[in-house]
């Protein structure tokens, strides 16, 4: 070690997800080995490291300090500012200190292999613990009460630490140094059964093996996860999984299924090496990928996911998940703890009473959450993982601005809500929260955005939220005494999807979903939006058609088809024989009640929306005519064509729209093609024409580049959820000299307008 003289001191701020992830004890060790004398600490912007010694080992240090840090660790900004050397020589690691709070939580992770090794090691003293973890795994969002990341600031601060547990987390050599929730049998959680009227049947390990039997005998088990609640049976059986939705409300909704292994997963899909990275990283997220073609090994029931070609699949994401199959050896439904539309559970009161009815076992833990963390969903577009919903795993983790922004917070939209805040030079996401249909899902909402609030005690200067006057959100928004600026839907979108890619180049924006509110107050939902910086214009759209019944056919394709028929046809639509989807004479009755409806424009709002044009075509072909949930008519289309490969084919034309304060220049003219597949005498052959309709708007969104003569092109909103549409338009983009930019990090659907909201009102800059 060099004189003070001689030394040089460094005071190093490090700005990230460097909390509850080892980088404390990895800067402690590096430091050891350099022979550095200082301290580390965790504060409330982040990590800080002030470091004496000699020049050169400093150096060093602040090289290797990025190339070696531990694998969770995401480094944001490094700060490093000389100080007076003051001739320290040992290095220590010190108590956490506050301040503004600007550092990054880490999301809950999956178990890690070194402690999934001590899980099945009988000589052990964790052997079959399930609320093992360490530095590198376990829970982290769903624990914190607020910031810095130290044990007392978690839930986890009621479970006094045994001397053998203390031994570890004081130790800045082992992994669980500072591991918050580091625990063992002897002074952690445990488990218990309980019974729908909240008896205890067992605790600990015997809790486990009665929940594990009573699944192999079919029946339903609530489990208290890392997030929340999950639902789960056995995924092989018919009769256990058709009462799971109907004590659920869940008619034909796909459910998500657990597997053991990831090579139980190959046996019920298909796994190419994209696909298992994700299933087998931290995250962990359930992952939709096409059923194996062959005769699988293990049977999957039809009724997991009735008629669909794609499976969701996970694996075990904690110990608990690992030991619960560990001893079943097969697939089980794994949903969200709730009934349809409404939030999860967190608690196991709330558990009893909400869940009671679906559930007569309830294995239960006594680890509080903080706040529920649902299961992400990812999907593979063009070989790339695409969160479909932003939850455990990757919520809390931002997306990183350039410059500072003011503290803005976006309340998002309608469905599949969520809402982000920007602080500092970050824009957080929160957690998916869900549809805002009911008082639960609101209460849930506004909890939500209190805890964000909180975490980093930033009240917003300003709120933005959907145009849409009638949002809850908006209501929210607008009651919380705060400037407020309203946003259009599908500019949010386009935004969202710009913000992600970080680009700062003009873009056309395809944002095609089923609906949101128009400024000329009609329904908007398929725009082609001319987007640079803060302005933006409205370049194309579908040509509009009426909606008979209004938020009705959103439910009913057979409204949106019968719509759009009678815009070409008029009322000679009351006698095309094939008119699909009124077959009852109770239909029959309602139809004569719609032709007056049409006729006098009453309850009819005009639609642009390119999410009820894939409904009404999936009723003309005989596909759905009435949904049981959002998007089932556009997916089942799309699961329709099978393995056929895209036709050539002709785009929709595009025709000159009359000049309006909010008119396209171009509006995308679907008449000729209906008229053809009006013409079509074998409509029997869906297959065909469902391939030839996704193939016609891929080749439309080429033709709309080209006439916008702009060279990155987005596809975003929730039409470009269809897997199909997404690569198709995106290759032919590329072979016609285009840029498409795909979400990837943010959904495309509405789970990523809360992002976009707040970028857009950066003014596109990031």
């Amino acid at each position: 070690m060099s004189s003070p003289g001689s030394a040089t001191r460094l005071r190093i701020t490090v700005q990230g997800a460097v909390q509850g992830v080892g980088f404390r004890p990895f800067v402690y060790r590096l430091a050891h080995e350099l022979h550095l004398g200082g301290h580390v600490l965790n504060s409330a912007q982040g990590v800080v490291i002030e470091l004496e010694g000699d020049e050169e080992e400093l150096e060093l240090f602040r090289s290797r300090l990025d190339h070696e840090k531990p694998s969770n660790a995401v480094l944001q900004s490094i700060n490093t500012v000389a100080c007076d050397p003051i001739g320290e020589t040992t290095f220590k690691i010190l108590q956490s200190e506050g301040g503004t709070k600007t550092t990054l939580i880490l999301p809950d992770l999956a178990t890690c292999p070194d402690c999934l090794v001590d899980l099945n090691d009988p000589e052990n003293r964790r052997y079959r613990y399930p609320f093992t973890n360490c530095t590198n795994c376990g829970p982290r969002f769903s624990i914190i009460e607020q910031l810095p990341y130290d044990r007392p600031n978690t839930t986890m601060k009621g479970f006094t630490l045994c001397p053998a547990c203390r031994k570890e987390y004081t130790n800045p050599l082992d992994r669980r140094f500072h591991a918050q929730p580091n625990a063992c049998p002897i002074c952690g959680p445990h488990l218990e059964v309980w019974d729908q009227g909240g008896s205890v049947l067992a605790y600990h390990d015997e809790a486990l093996s009665l929940a594990i039997d009573r699944l192999r005998q079919g029946e339903i088990i609530a489990l208290k996860g890392l997030g929340g609640f999950q639902l789960m049976v056995d995924a092989r059986d018919d009769v256990a999984v058709r009462e799971l939705r109907r004590r659920k409300q869940r008619e034909e909704k796909p459910f998500a299924v657990m597997v053991p292994s990831l090579e139980a997963a190959r046996d019920v899909v298909e796994i190419s090496d994209a696909a298992a990275e994700v299933l087998c990283s931290q995250a962990a997220p359930i992952v939709l990928l096409d059923k194996v073609k062959s005769d699988a090994s293990i049977r999957i029931s039809d009724y997991v996911a009735p008629g669909n070609p794609r499976l969701g699949v996970m694996l075990p994401t904690t110990p608990l998940h690992h030991l619960v199959m560990q001893g079943l050896g097969f697939p089980v439904v794994a949903t969200s703890g709730n009934l349809t539309d409404e939030p999860i559970c967190i608690d196991e009161e709330e558990a009893i009473r909400r869940l009671g009815g679906i559930s007569s076992t309830f294995l239960v833990h006594n680890r509080p959450i903080v706040r529920p963390v649902d299961d992400s969903v990812v999907q593979l577009v063009d070989g790339e993982p695409q969160i479909l919903r932003r939850a455990r795993g990757y919520a809390p983790l931002p997306i990183q601005l350039s410059n500072p922004a003011p503290t803005l917070l976006a309340v998002g939209g309608h469905l599949k809500n969520s809402v982000a805040l920007s602080v500092g030079n970050n824009i957080f996401i929160s957690q998916h929260i869900g549809d805002l249909e009911n008082d639960l899902s609101y209460d849930s909402f506004r909890e939500v955005i209190g805890q964000f609030e909180g975490l980093y005690e930033s009240p917003p200067e300003r709120i933005i939220h959907d145009l849409h006057p009638d949002y809850l959100s908006t209501r929210f928004a607008q009651q919380q005494g705060v400037e407020t600026t309203s946003m259009q839907h599908h500019l949010a979108h386009v935004y969202a999807c710009m913000g992600e890619h970080q680009g700062t180049e003009p873009v056309l924006g395809l944002s095609w979903d089923g609906t949101g509110f128009g400024p000329d107050g009609t329904v908007w939902g398929g725009e082609c939006l001319l987007v640079e910086g803060a302005s933006w214009q409205r370049f194309a759209a579908l040509r509009p058609f009426p909606l008979p019944g209004g938020e009705r056919a959103v439910r009913e394709p057979r409204r949106s088809a019968l719509g759009l028929l009678y815009e070409l046809l008029g009322p000679a639509v009351f006698d095309y024989h094939a008119l699909k989807g009124w077959d009852r004479s109770g239909d029959r009755r309602e139809l004569d009640l719609l032709k007056t409806v049409l006729a006098n424009r009453v309850n009819t709002p005009r639609t642009s929306s390119m999410g009820r044009l894939f409904d009404a075509i999936a009723s003309m072909l005989d596909v759905r005519q009435v949904m049981s949930f959002e998007g089932q008519a556009a997916m089942e289309l799309e699961w329709v064509i099978g393995d056929v490969p895209p036709v050539e084919t002709s785009p929709m034309p595009l025709i000159k729209a009359d000049p309006g304060e909010y008119s396209p220049e171009w509006w995308i003219d679907w008449q000729p093609w209906v008229k053809t597949l009006i013409c079509e005498t074998d409509h029997r052959n869906v297959e065909k024409l469902s391939n030839l309709f996704h193939s016609t708007l891929a080749e439309t969104t080429v033709e709309i580049a080209r006439k916008a003569g702009v060279k990155h092109v987005v596809l975003t909103g929730g039409c470009f959820q269809n897997r199909t549409l997404s690569e198709r338009s995106a290759a032919l983009l590329r072979s016609a000299g285009f840029i498409p930019l795909i979400h990837r990090q943010v959904p495309p659907n509405d789970g990523g307008i809360a992002f976009g909201q707040l970028i857009g009102a950066l003014g596109g800059e990031v």
